[in-house]
């Protein structure tokens, strides 16, 4: 069963309680969380105080994917609020030190990659991680058409994962819709990430359902 974390980006604020307990009842587990910072990507979203809040009105697992230049000045702040904790390969910081030190938090730690990232540079983080994260649109907004070069790493990791030994969790963000997220999930997708499909739908309980039931 692949798991489903829905990214709050999309949603609307105001009734953002009601529409987490709409998909707590459809078994939604997980929650995604942009966190942006207007340097690393040109848009901006919110911080930990938010997330707090939301914490405290939900039962799901917060997926915190950290979109901000150099993220080591503010993983311990995050990781009070999270239960996965991300940030991006290419936000300049030493990676495998801050996967550890996630991990030493009480953290599941994620390492994040953008569409030009090839899936070879990370190989020696995965030791590190908990969740991968294939970017497959560029970070900063939401709406955006799903890349199909990001099947393409998500088949990479996955048979690196799978010939080395690692179970950390594969997860993928951008574009998710009913015909792309069979393919993410045959690609070796487990953790699909989707916004307005979800927040936006007329049924969020049925999509959601939906694409919870989809397996290789």
């Amino acid at each position: 069963m692949t798991k489903l974390s829905p990214s709050v980006l999309t949603a609307d604020f105001l009734t953002l309680e009601k529409d987490l307990k709409i998909l707590e009842s459809a078994g939604v587990s997980m929650l995604h969380l942009d966190v942006m910072d207007g340097i690393f990507v040109p848009n901006i979203s919110f911080g930990v105080p938010l997330i707090q809040s939301i914490r405290q009105h939900t039962k799901m697992e917060l997926d915190v994917h950290l979109m901000i230049d150099r993220p080591h000045r503010y993983i311990e702040d995050f990781a009070k609020v999270s239960d996965w904790l991300g940030f991006h390969y290419e936000a300049g910081s030493d990676c495998g030190q801050l996967l550890q030190k996630i991990r030493s938090l009480g953290c599941k730690s994620c390492i994040t990659i953008k569409p030009a990232t090839n899936p070879e540079a990370i190989f020696d983080l995965i030791p590190y991680c908990d969740m991968v994260l294939v970017m497959s649109v560029e970070p900063g907004f939401g709406g955006q058409k799903f890349m199909p070069s990001a099947l393409d790493k998500l088949r990479k990791l996955r048979a690196y994962c799978q010939e080395n030994g690692y179970s950390c969790e594969l997860e993928v963000d951008g574009g998710i819709n009913a015909q792309t997220a069979p393919l993410a999930v045959e690609a070796g997708a487990t953790v699909l990430v989707a916004g307005s499909y979800v927040f936006s739908a007329d049924d969020p309980v049925s999509v959601a359902k939906s694409l919870m039931s989809l397996s290789v």
